[in-house]
């Protein structure tokens, strides 16, 4: 069995929908801080690597259906 135990004063609501997530998301948006940004420039192609996943990880997406399917 799933403890819901949590140290929140806001109640769980397991079985809400995007409006649920939407206003849970509005609720925490005050606690965290956006870092400042600077302009973005662009990366030369030498500096783009592949991203290395290892087998074992490979082969266990490949076995779920979410990911194989």
């Amino acid at each position: 069995m799933t403890n819901l135990k949590v140290n929140s004063t806001a109640p769980a609501d397991l079985e809400g929908g995007l409006a649920t997530l939407r206003g849970d998301c509005a609720r925490m948006a005050p606690h965290w801080a956006a870092p400042v940004h600077g302009v973005s420039r662009p990366v030369p192609p030498s500096l783009i690597h592949g991203v290395d996943v290892p087998a074992r990880s490979a082969r266990l997406l490949d076995a779920m259906s979410d990911y194989g399917d």
